[in-house]
């Protein structure tokens, strides 16, 4: 193995393997498109044996922010998931903890990004004042619309704006910072999210319609972060020729895997592409198409990662 390639691989495994610490971290709770997977109604190859036997690690799309030393933790996106994934974040952290985070900071008014608030309500969890982040929209959209309407009135979440590129302090180790991308915008606004730590940022972008729509350069924003969670819906048209994409509009793997074609390694290596289709060939680790996305020096965003901040 030459100098080069061992930094690579050393650079890759410091952001996904890395044992948790005092530092603060992000433990990957879901890489999933909003409909999970198996996908409702799919009789192809893809679903088809996990209705039968389904695969613990496919949870749809989630983020945990945990800092140990202040002991506290968040959630990016109230998924489907929920459940587990609010077990999963307890469970991963070293300290005494209640059952809810001590927040949670919702992209977009899309099926996997914001149902999971439903497990709070009296029917389930039933919780108290649970802090929800989002912006004007979403935050209008919970209030105004049932049975969201309901959290609020209950008072079991309490709903607290954030604004586009206006830092919000989590701790004294901890900040994130939400910014408006495009996306389909039916009833809400659609964020992502840049999370800096001490000595590492993240830049979190589940949902984009294509980088070119985007009134930010990626490369740059890339150059200027340690790691990108980044929007990898759709390996290519192929997967999705029985919709119409212009209704679906994502930024295809390969179009992400163009545009940094020409930057070195190091670059192509912070790219984690999360928020897959059931159709996405990367789902399967064995695929040549898997192989492939590696071998071109981009990586795949797997269930349980942890990425040390």
């Amino acid at each position: 193995m030459g100098p080069r390639l061992l930094f690579i691989c050393l650079f890759i495994f410091s952001f996904s393997y890395s044992q948790k610490g005092n530092l603060p971290y992000i433990i990957v709770l879901g890489t999933i498109q909003d409909a999970g997977s198996p996908h409702m109604g799919c009789e192809k190859s893809c679903c088809i044996s996990l209705f039968e036997n389904p695969d613990p690690n496919r949870k749809v799309v989630s983020l945990g922010l945990v800092d140990p030393l202040e002991k506290k933790y968040w959630l990016i996106e109230a998924s489907p998931d929920f459940i587990t994934q609010c077990r999963e974040l307890k469970k991963t952290s070293d300290f005494e903890h209640g059952k809810s985070p001590d927040g949670i900071f919702l992209t977009h008014a899309h099926i996997g990004h914001y149902t999971g608030l439903m497990y709070l309500g009296k029917e389930s969890y039933n919780s108290v004042s649970v802090p929800v982040f989002a912006m004007t929209r979403m935050k209008g959209f919970l209030i105004k619309n049932g049975p969201w309407s309901q959290l609020f009135k209950l008072n079991n979440i309490k709903l607290n704006n954030i604004n586009h590129q206006e830092e919000i302090k989590l701790s004294n180790n901890l900040s994130i910072t939400p910014f408006l991308v495009p996306h389909r915008d039916e009833f809400s606004e659609t964020i992502g999210f840049k999370i800096n730590g001490p000595k590492k940022s993240v830049l979190f972008i589940p949902d984009i319609d294509k980088w070119g729509k985007w009134n930010k350069n990626l490369k740059q924003e890339i150059k200027e972060a340690d790691l990108a969670l980044l929007d990898g819906t759709f390996y290519d048209s192929k997967e999705v020729n029985s919709r119409n994409i212009s209704e679906i509009p994502h930024p295809f793997i390969i179009e992400t895997m163009a545009l940094f074609k020409e930057e070195n390694n190091s670059e192509k290596s912070k790219i984690n592409f999360i928020h897959l289709n059931h159709t996405n060939p990367l789902l399967d680790t064995n695929s040549a198409v898997f192989k492939k996305v590696k071998e071109n020096g981009f990586n795949v965003a797997q269930y349980k990662d942890i990425i040390n901040l």
